[in-house]
């Protein structure tokens, strides 16, 4: 591969992140752009051409456009993971990816992922219920981690890439990840692949450093 794939992001969006990691974790050249979202550079024509929801990321592949952190991370597995390791092809494995997929786009995002927009964008929504939620799914996510040392299986997945950035950047939202042994773990163990690259902190909520 001798071209860069464009990845338009922010440094501290959690769904960018997704995409970062997984272009890291494959090896493969990016060109980062950075979003001005504060300045409203997602909401331009330019940038609203590329995705009409006007949100990152986006990236550009040699000309093929593609949004949304879920589908992105689909294609990158799809066309450049030869090994199918990162999305498999078994019906049952391909299955429990896809409902990990469904958890990130919905109860995390609407739990860690909101309880932080709180705190770092200062976003209007009812802390107290976020926080709960949050709890509530990182519970269930701790049992299942129990059993299995990723969230679908016994190997990394894109599963686990969509849901690392926002479970680890938790506390930044005032949710505490102390309670939840298993859940650290496979943090651990995501930030000990070969490629990892973090995503900035923000030292708010219960993230102090």
């Amino acid at each position: 591969m001798s071209h860069a794939i464009k990845l338009f992001r922010h440094p501290l969006s959690g769904h960018a992140h997704r995409v970062e990691l997984m272009l890291s974790l494959l090896g493969l050249p990016t060109e980062a752009v950075f979003v001005d979202l504060a300045k409203g550079a997602h909401k331009h024509p330019e940038f609203l051409a590329m995705n009409p929801f006007g949100q990152v990321p986006v990236i550009d592949d040699n000309g093929t456009v593609l949004s949304d952190s879920n589908a992105i991370l689909v294609y990158l597995a799809k066309q450049y993971d030869s090994s199918g390791r990162w999305l498999p092809d078994e019906p049952v494995a391909a299955a429990r990816v896809q409902r990990w997929l469904s958890v990130a786009a919905g109860p995390l995002a609407s739990g860690p992922a909101r309880a932080r927009l709180i705190t770092v964008f200062a976003a209007p929504y009812d802390a107290e219920a976020t926080i709960a939620s949050s709890h509530a799914l990182l519970g269930v996510i701790d049992q299942e981690l129990a059993g299995s040392p990723f969230l679908a299986g016994n190997a990394p997945t894109i599963a686990d890439v969509a849901g690392y950035s926002y479970i680890a950047h938790a506390p930044e939202g005032n949710v505490s990840l102390d309670d939840y042994p298993n859940v650290r773990a496979w943090l651990a163990r995501i930030e000990a692949l070969p490629g990892f690259v973090p995503m900035p902190r923000s030292a708010v909520g219960l993230q102090t450093a």
